[in-house]
C-alpha cells in the first residue's frame, strides 16, 4: 500500500514539472501531452485502485483469519486451563489414595515421590536417593555449595559433581502440583540441608573429635584397672584377717563345713571374683562409650550395654513378676510342712507306745508315716507344678514326659521292692532286731527299708536282700516265737545199742538241765528219732527265750552233753560192726543197767 501512494506522488510530481517546465511551448502540443498525462494518470489510478481495493480485501481476510484465531486461541486456553483443573484434582485424589515412597533419613522425611522413571518404581528411586545422599553426607571434605540443580528438556537433575542424586521429571512436578524447576529447587534445599547435618557427624572434626574422647577414655579405664588391682592388693589380706578374727568357722550338725584356713580361701576367693567383676564392668563400659561416639558403631552401643544391663534386668524383671507365684508355694509348702510334723508327732507317739489304737500295731507307726509323707509331697509337688517357671512351655512339658517315661522302663524293680517292702510292713513276718532265717542266711535284722532287708549273720556278715526276693521265699522268725512259744534248742547224738535208752535219756536230760538259757518250764525232753543199723539217734529238744543268743546256747548244751557222757563212761560214737555168731555175744545191755 506504501508503495501505490509513492508511486502516485511520484506522478504527480512529474505533471507539475511538466507543466511548469513546458508553459511555454504551443498549446497544441500542451494539450496533446495533458491528454496523453490525463490518460496515464487514469491508467495509473485505475490500477492502484485496483491494488489498493486488492489489499483491503487481503487485510479483511487477514482479520477474519486472525479473529478465528483469536477466537480459536481463546476456546483452546480455555479448553487448557479446564484440563489443567481436571488433572490437577485428578492428581490430588490420586495423591489421597497413593502413599508414595517417602525419603527418610534419621527420621526427617526430605521429600515424597509418587512416579515411576522409566522402569524405576518410586521406592527403587527413592533407595538410590537415600544411599547417595548418605554416600555424600558421610565423606571427610564436603562442600554444600557444590549441590546444583541441572535443567535439561526432559529433567531437571539434583547433582553434586558429575553425580545425580535425584532427576525430577514432569511428571514428578505433576504429581506435586509444581512447576519441574522450582520442585526440583526445593528438593535441591532439603538434600543440601540434610548433607549439611550428615557432615557434620560423619565429618573429619567429628572424627577426629570422636577419637581424642577415644583416647580419653582409654587412659581413665587404665587409670580405674590399675586403681582397682592395687586396692585390692593392698587391702585384701588385711580385710581377709579381720573377717577371720570376727567370724568363726561354719558348721553344719557338728560338720565343719568351712574352717578357719578354708574360709580364708572362700574369703580371697571373692575378693578376686569382686576385682574381675569391677574390671569387667569397667571395660564394658568404656566399650560403650567409645562406640557411642563414633556413628558407625553407635548402633552397638545399647547392644554393648546390653551384655550387662539385659541379663540383670531380665533376672529381676522375672524375679518381680514371679513374687506372687512363690509367695503361693512358700504358703503351701509352710502348710504342708507343719502337716507333716503334727504325722510325725502322732507316729512317734503310737511307735514309742504312749499312744495306743486297736488293731494298729507300734512297729505299723514309722511306716505308715513315710508312707503318707510320700504321698503328701507329691500331692504339694501337683499343686506346685503349675507355679513353676514355664511350666506351661513346651520344652518344660517334654522333659518332664522324658523323665517319667525313663523312671518308668527303669524301676521295674525299684517299684517291685518298695511294694514288696509295703506288704511286709503290714504282714509283719519280722521286725527290727529279730533273729530270723531267710534260706541259708541266719542273723538279726539290723535295717528294715522300703527297698531291702539286711541281717547281721553270727559271723557279723551284713547280707542284703531285695524286699521281693523276701516275699517270694520263706522266712523263720525265732524273735517272735520266743517270745511267745520259746524256740526249741535241739541237737541229735548217735549212740551205739550196746547202751541203754534210758541211760541215754537221763544222761541228755542232765546236760540240758546245766545248760544256761534252756528253759526249765517247759521241761526238755529226749526223742529216739531214729534206729539206724549201727546205732540209735537220740534227740534233745529245751526251751528258750534267748533267740539273740541261740549260737551260745547251742554251744554251752554241746559242753555240757560232753561232759555228761564222758563222766557217765558213755563214747559217743556209731560203731559199725560185721556179725559173726562164732562165740561172738549177742549186743544186748546187761539187765539192771
Amino acid at each position: 500500500m506504501h508503495t501505490y501512494l509513492a508511486r502516485m506522488v511520484a506522478l504527480g510530481m512529474m505533471l507539475m514539472s511538466a507543466i511548469v517546465g513546458f508553459g511555454q511551448e504551443e498549446e497544441q502540443e500542451t494539450a496533446t501531452e495533458m491528454v496523453s498525462i490525463v490518460d496515464s494518470l487514469k491508467a495509473v489510478n485505475d490500477s492502484i485502485v485496483g491494488s489498493l481495493n486488492h489489499q483491503i480485501q487481503e487485510l479483511k481476510l487477514q482479520g477474519i483469519m486472525m479473529q478465528e484465531q483469536l477466537e480459536r486461541t481463546g476456546k483452546s486456553a480455555k479448553e487448557d486451563s479446564l484440563r489443567q483443573a481436571e488433572r490437577k484434582a485428578r492428581v490430588d485424589s490420586l495423591r489421597n489414595v497413593t502413599p508414595g515412597a517417602p525419603l527418610i533419613i534419621d527420621g526427617d522425611t526430605l521429600l515424597v515421590i509418587y512416579a515411576r522413571k522409566g522402569g524405576m518404581l518410586p521406592e527403587a528411586r527413592v533407595s538410590a536417593v537415600k544411599s547417595k545422599v548418605m554416600e555424600v553426607g558421610k565423606r571427610l571434605t564436603m562442600f554444600v555449595d557444590s549441590i546444583y540443580v541441572f535443567d535439561s528438556e526432559v529433567s531437571s537433575d539434583v547433582m553434586v559433581g558429575e553425580d545425580v542424586i535425584l532427576s525430577v521429571t514432569d511428571l514428578d512436578a505433576l504429581w506435586m502440583g509444581m512447576e519441574r524447576m522450582e520442585l526440583a529447587e526445593t528438593y535441591r534445599e532439603a538434600i543440601s540441608k540434610k548433607v549439611e547435618e550428615l557432615h557434620k557427624t560423619y565429618g573429619l572434626r567429628q572424627k577426629l573429635q570422636s577419637m581424642g574422647w577415644v583416647g580419653l577414655i582409654i587412659a581413665v579405664q587404665v587409670l580405674l584397672i590399675w586403681f582397682i588391682v592395687w586396692l585390692f592388693r593392698r587391702w585384701k589380706f588385711s580385710t581377709t584377717k579381720k573377717i577371720l578374727s570376727s567370724i568363726k568357722s561354719v558348721s553344719i550338725k557338728n560338720y565343719p563345713l568351712l574352717d578357719t584356713h578354708r574360709l580364708g580361701i572362700f574369703i580371697i576367693f571373692l575378693f578376686n571374683l569382686v576385682r574381675l567383676l569391677l574390671i569387667l564392668v569397667v571395660v564394658l563400659v568404656g566399650i560403650t562409650f567409645m562406640f557411642s561416639f563414633f556413628p558407625e558403631t553407635k548402633a552397638y552401643t545399647y547392644t554393648v550395654f546390653g551384655f550387662i544391663w539385659n541379663p540383670l534386668s531380665d533376672i529381676l524383671g522375672a524375679v518381680v513378676n514371679y513374687l506372687p507365684n512363690l509367695f503361693k508355694i512358700a504358703v503351701i509348702i509352710f502348710c504342708f510342712h507343719y502337716l507333716l510334723k503334727a504325722i510325725r508327732y502322732f507316729a512317734n507317739e503310737i511307735a514309742s507306745g504312749r499312744l495306743k489304737i486297736n488293731g494298729f500295731y507300734a512297729d505299723w507307726a514309722m511306716p505308715t508315716y513315710s508312707i503318707l509323707r510320700v504321698l503328701l509331697l507329691c500331692f504339694m509337688f501337683v499343686m506346685i507344678w503349675p507355679l513353676l517357671p514355664s511350666s506351661d512351655s513346651q520344652v518344660f512339658q517334654g522333659v518332664s514326659v522324658f523323665i517319667g517315661v525313663v523312671v518308668s522302663l527303669g524301676s521295674t524293680s525299684v517299684v517291685g521292692n518298695v511294694m514288696a517292702g509295703l506288704v511286709m510292713t503290714y504282714m509283719r513276718p519280722f521286725r527290727l532286731g529279730d533273729y530270723i532265717r531267710y534260706g541259708d542266711t541266719e542273723g538279726e535284722v539290723v535295717e528294715k527299708s522300703m527297698l531291702v532287708t539286711r541281717i547281721r549273720t553270727r559271723k557279723n556278715e551284713i547280707v542284703t536282700i531285695p524286699n521281693s526276693n523276701m516275699m517270694s521265699s520263706q522266712t523263720s522268725n525265732y524273735t517272735i516265737s520266743a517270745q511267745q512259744y520259746g524256740v526249741i534248742v535241739h541237737t541229735k547224738i548217735t549212740i551205739g545199742y550196746d547202751e541203754p535208752w534210758k541211760k541215754i535219756e537221763r544222761l541228755l536230760l542232765e546236760a540240758a538241765d546245766k545248760t544256761d538259757g534252756i528253759k526249765k518250764h517247759p521241761k526238755p525232753y529226749v526223742r529216739i528219732t531214729s534206729l539206724d543199723d549201727f546205732y540209735v539217734e537220740y534227740e534233745i529238744n529245751g526251751y528258750t527265750e534267748r533267740s539273740r543268743t541261740m549260737p551260745a546256747v547251742y554251744s554251752t548244751l554241746h559242753q555240757n552233753i560232753l561232759d555228761t557222757m564222758h563222766g557217765a563212761g558213755v563214747e559217743i560214737m556209731s560203731p559199725h560192726i560185721e556179725a559173726r555168731r562164732d562165740n561172738l555175744p549177742v549186743q544186748i545191755p546187761k539187765s539192771g543197767e
